[in-house]
């Protein structure tokens, strides 16, 4: 295993960090911006993460501009904030139509560019005028970028029909609109910026991942997406490996990630890889960033757990019983465990008496593996891919009567983004969700706020909008006031205890709120300091899991569980230990 050191790499000038929320982007970009700069290299980074914490990091107020770093004379930091800049640009958008059309056209408006392909085209927006500086370019000798855009936002950048405004009179029921009409005079910038990405003498790609079976598999996906356009020159760093053990736990973390290391999918095998060992602490200070790719230390935080009792998950079971719940989703990012909460609450449910309907969309967790069907327990799994491949056939046939091939090229792009996957597996869940009519339905991952109220807005206005989103059956049309009713429907935000998937999972619910669904409690799964590990390094991490545990706490008003970081996969029998 090489460890991670950009001082013993060839590094081209331009750095992208991509990978999964919650894998160590940010303090590998931040590392390696200091250590380059130490070595005597102008560096500026750039962050376009939504969760960044870049001020935390160099305790530092930053701007979109640029502010030197006083302890590192080499280094220029830049925070741009792509939920701000999406906003911005929205009402640019939208202000020009603003008192001629009706409130609820604008409405409508206002949400197809809610979702997360125009934060992205934002953010791109944002760091592309960096891409293309040509002083930018004579003063620093490396520029890194914290978050890099998906293979969707640039294949998109790459069409003309985006830039058209054909789409906002199409009737073919695309489902992030127009996110580029208002761009038109950046149209040469994106063009030199997409392709100063693709020059692999200039710019490489960094996908980061942790020794896990599913930032690996996401790390896989980017990959294989960022090359089809021709953004080949790409490394892969692991973050996080632990390299002894002395204890249960420690022994057993050490074995799993192990496991990944060896299975790890095959389109990374090939890729130039290095490994950064796990740090115990949070990567925020000067000190702290210049350590975190050299050396070891044990910060063991002082804070202590706010709450006088810590719940469980059979708290929660217990209240959904005692409510009479319904319809019960397990929410959250890739990875925190949504599938495995999901069956044991089912499970528990289960116990209780009532009959249950189980469902999950994640291809990567089918739930025969976890959970068997068993009296009062029926199961289902709907495939997002097959699904979406009927909503594009459904979309594109009705397209193709009318429209240019270039048109319909943006048609098949727009038809990739996550929003469309989402509006597809709709329907099967709102057939599932009918169920609840006489059984209690558990669903691992659900549409999220901004899909929900593009339909819903879509739905109700229209005629006045002349789009279609094609037959909407009965039981679609009922699905989203059945989620608004908090008698009958519960939401379950799952995350685990660290800065990026806290922060995610707090957008999460924001999303949420916009379309009027609440969510009572949150599950922080995975937890470190729940496991009583006596391993120096793991209890150090341990500690800095508090900060985060309390934020929860404060969040959600003390209704919250932890979950402990198991040795072994929880699956059959052991989702009981779950429910102790």
């Amino acid at each position: 295993m090489i460890n991670f050191n950009p001082q013993n790499i060839i590094l081209t000038k331009y750095l992208f960090y991509t990978g999964k929320g919650g894998v160590g982007k940010t303090s590998t970009a931040c590392a390696t911006a200091v250590t380059l700069a130490d070595s005597g290299k102008k560096v500026l980074l750039i962050s376009t993460d939504p969760a960044s914490n870049l001020q935390d990091v160099f305790n530092t107020e930053l701007n979109n501009k640029g502010v030197n770093i006083k302890e590192v004379p080499n280094l220029m930091v830049a925070n741009l904030d792509p939920i701000q800049a999406a906003k911005e640009y929205r009402e640019s958008v939208i202000a020009p139509y603003k008192g001629k059309l009706p409130e609820s056209v604008i409405k409508n408006m206002e949400e197809q560019l809610s979702g997360s392909c125009t934060v992205e085209i934002a953010a791109f927006n944002e760091f592309s005028n960096f891409l293309t500086d040509k002083r930018a370019m004579e003063v620093f000798d490396h520029i890194i970028f914290d978050t890099a855009p998906t293979g969707h936002t640039l294949r998109m950048l790459q069409l003309p029909s985006a830039w058209s405004n054909f789409i906002s009179e199409n009737t073919h029921g695309v489902s992030c609109l127009g996110q580029l009409s208002g761009l038109e005079n950046k149209k040469e910038i994106y063009k030199n910026a997409v392709e100063v990405l693709a020059n692999e003498k200039q710019t490489t790609l960094i996908l980061v991942s942790r020794p896990e079976s599913g930032p690996l598999v996401e790390a896989e996906r980017a990959s294989k997406e960022l090359s089809e356009i021709g953004i080949n020159n790409q490394t892969l760093i692991i973050n996080g490996i632990l390299s002894d053990y002395d204890d249960k736990i420690s022994e057993s973390l050490y074995n799993k990630q192990q496991k990944s290391l060896l299975n790890i999918p095959k389109g990374l095998k090939e890729i130039i890889t290095y490994f950064i060992p796990l740090r115990a602490y949070n990567i925020t200070g000067i000190e702290n960033v210049r350590a975190f790719l050299t050396k070891d230390k044990y910060i063991i935080s002082n804070e202590k757990i706010n709450a006088d009792v810590i719940l469980n998950l059979k708290d929660v079971v217990n209240d959904l019983y005692k409510n009479g719940k319904k319809v019960i989703f397990t929410m959250g990012k890739g990875g925190v465990g949504k599938t495995t909460i999901a069956a044991a609450i089912a499970l528990g449910l289960s116990k209780k008496g009532k009959k249950v309907h189980l469902t999950t969309t994640d291809p990567a967790a089918h739930l025969k593996f976890i959970i068997n069907e068993q009296s009062g327990i029926t199961m289902s799994h709907i495939d997002e891919k097959e699904e979406l491949k009927k909503y594009q056939y459904e979309i594109l046939s009705k397209a193709r009567e009318t429209m240019s091939d270039e048109d319909l090229a943006y048609i098949e792009e727009d038809l990739r983004s996550p929003c469309t996957q989402e509006i597809a597996v709709f329907r099967a869940f709102a057939e599932i969700v009918e169920k609840a009519d006489n059984q209690v339905v558990v669903v691992d991952t659900a549409p999220t706020g901004h899909t929900l109220l593009l339909l819903d807005s879509t739905q109700s206005y229209n005629q006045e909008i002349m789009r279609s989103q094609g037959d909407v059956p009965e039981s679609a049309k009922k699905l989203l006031p059945r989620l608004r009713n908090a008698n009958e429907t519960e939401v379950i935000i799952v995350t685990l205890p660290e800065t990026t998937p806290v922060y995610e999972a707090m957008r999460l619910e924001e999303d949420l709120k916009r379309a009027n669904i609440s969510a009572k409690w949150w599950v922080i799964n995975s937890s470190i300091y729940q496991t009583n590990t006596t391993n120096k390094m793991l209890y150090a991490k341990a500690s800095n899991e508090i900060e985060w545990i309390n934020k929860v706490d404060a969040h959600s008003n003390g209704k919250f569980v932890i979950i402990p970081w198991s040795m072994d996969e929880i699956k059959g029998e052991s989702l009981n230990n779950l429910l102790v």
